[in-house]
């Protein structure tokens, strides 16, 4: 993420960079392959009328990562960007005050320091509303 402008009522220019690690390309084709491997068994060949994406005439790698680059998105929950603790890898404080900067706090799924096992819906709930808590206490 980046700003494109000083001018804050300008969104800032977000290019998550999807499928440019060489890793990530090389574990998603190994995910449909093995996914393809296990609906392929007969317990499961049964059940299966056909692939429907990326489809079966996508055999080779490059047809599989064209069509993931070309529909693909994530699911993942982003937290830990602006990590929250009283140690030097912390971006902001208990209290969710970024740390060298007055009046300015973070309040979203950022300041986790870990992904939660669930959902991060709630855990965010729960953060805003002990921002509120603390932003009350030091009005």
């Amino acid at each position: 993420m980046t700003l494109q402008s000083a001018d804050p009522a300008v969104p800032p220019r977000i290019q998550p960079n999807y499928l440019s690690a060489p890793n990530d390309v090389r574990a998603l084709v190994a995910g449909v392959r093995l996914v393809r491997q296990i609906f392929a068994a007969p317990a499961m060949a049964q059940c299966v009328v056909c692939e429907t994406y990326p489809g079966p005439q996508a055999s080779s790698d490059e047809a599989i990562v064209d069509a993931l680059r070309l529909t693909g998105t994530t699911g993942y929950h982003a937290v830990g960007t602006c990590r929250m603790g009283s140690d030097a890898g912390a971006v902001v404080d208990p209290q969710l005050r970024v740390i060298g900067t007055e009046g300015l706090r973070v309040v979203d799924a950022s300041v986790m320091p870990t992904v939660p096992t669930g959902n991060t819906n709630a855990p965010t709930i729960m953060v805003a509303e002990k921002a509120a808590d603390l932003i009350r206490a030091s009005v």
